[in-house]
């Protein structure tokens, strides 16, 4: 059988190559994709070839290759529909909806152990936003924000809001947030945003904190976002960094206020549960909490456009160029 497959083949460069595709093994399903969300921060920097070549892809996900290396294969984000079975798989598998961490595919085979079944009452686009809304999850687990903080988020793109929405259901004593577009910046105020900021204009947000923002989210993936964090937070406050800056490097300015400030920077992500947290908390646990958050942000809202895989060149180009446009793209599939 055959299959199609996204190939990251160069910066700027992605093809559609076909392949064949033995049936699934023993303990495999079969599943054929009906979405792939793009994440327009990790896999940009894929395409643009800012990504550095000495760290591995991901640890935690075995479709993707080790080494970051052109070619490749990435994406972590697909829905789709079990419509073949191994011969040691429950019958009750087949025909369910699932969500695999899997590089954009039409199909693939796993182990049902790597598959996530969706509950009965998310649809496919909610679905296809988990590994964003897990990650905002896990941005304000790290945080720990306080009854009554001052909490500010920089960088209002599909990860931002989720942690903005997610911020919203605590009793902060503000909640601001950061970003270049106003569009964005209007989302993020309906997310529940006290109020929203283009970062020239970070001297308002000064004015309104007087005293300092008690922590700050730096998700926007831009560098000198972080010195601004640096710049706003108040004294022994918190700055939790959830961007992957890739080969860009971030220049700070460490030598005045921050050196008695004792401000904290926090690096957070996704793949791993904090420690501190892990007596108690497992990737599962975490699950159900991100799958209630997708029906109550109604998260398919985010997704400003549904473009067939054969186009996935012109997606990466619209994401590239036309920033403005775009909040979250989703590759449909027909096969």
């Amino acid at each position: 059988m055959l299959r199609r497959s996204l190939v990251f083949t160069s910066p700027g460069q992605v093809s559609i190559c076909d392949e064949e595709l033995s049936p699934p093994g023993p303990d495999q399903v079969g599943v054929q994709t009906l979405l792939s969300a793009i994440s327009p921060g990790t896999e940009m920097l894929f395409y643009r070839g800012q990504f550095p070549t000495d760290l591995a892809l991901d640890e935690n996900i075995a479709a993707i290759q080790a080494q970051p290396a052109y070619p490749m294969k990435y994406g972590y984000s697909l829905v789709g529909r079990v419509d073949a079975l191994g011969a040691a798989v429950d019958p009750a598998w087949l025909g369910r909806l699932v969500f695999a961490f899997h590089p954009h595919e039409s199909r693939f085979n796993a182990r049902v152990d790597d598959l996530l079944p969706l509950p009965p009452d998310i649809t496919p686009e909610q679905a296809v936003l988990l590994p964003n809304m897990e990650t905002a999850v896990g941005f304000v687990m790290d945080g720990a924000p306080l009854l009554g903080e001052e909490v500010v988020v920089f960088g209002q793109g599909i990860v931002g809001l989720l942690t903005t929405a997610v911020l919203a259901r605590f009793p902060l004593g503000s909640l601001v947030t950061l970003d270049k577009l106003p569009h964005r910046r209007a989302i993020s105020l309906e997310m529940g945003a006290h109020a929203s900021f283009d970062p020239a204009d970070i001297g308002q947000v000064k004015t309104l904190l007087a005293g300092g923002a008690d922590l700050c989210f730096e998700v926007s993936g831009s560098p000198s976002a972080l010195d601004q964090a640096i710049a706003l937070t108040g004294y022994s406050g918190r700055i939790l960094i959830g961007s992957w800056y890739g080969t860009k490097a971030a220049s700070l300015d460490l030598g005045g206020r921050f050196h008695r400030s004792r401000i904290r920077l926090l690096s957070s992500q996704v793949s791993r549960l904090a420690p501190e947290l892990s007596g108690r908390w497992t990737k599962a646990r975490r699950f159900g909490v991100v799958w209630e958050l997708l029906k109550e942000v109604q998260v398919s809202r985010l997704i400003t456009h549904r473009i067939p895989f054969e186009q996935a060149a012109q997606a990466y180009q619209l994401i590239d160029h036309s920033l403005g446009e775009t909040l979250q793209v989703v590759l449909t599939y027909t096969d």
